[in-house]
């Protein structure tokens, strides 16, 4: 059961290069959406490459 108070929210992963939306996670939105910006493997280029928080509608 989820405690209460606890704000987060589901958002995608999305690749810089491709567009892809690659992975998705939960993120504390309680403050404001966060800015964050992570180095995850990209399957279509095969390589790392830096993924943006993308809010999915």
């Amino acid at each position: 059961m989820a405690k209460k108070g606890l704000k987060r929210e589901y958002v995608w992963l999305q690749c810089t290069e491709t567009g892809d939306l690659n992975y998705r996670t939960t993120v504390n939105v309680q403050g404001g959406f966060p800015k964050i910006t992570l180095k995850k493997y990209s399957p279509r280029l095969r390589k790392r490459t830096v993924h943006k928080l993308k809010r999915k509608a």
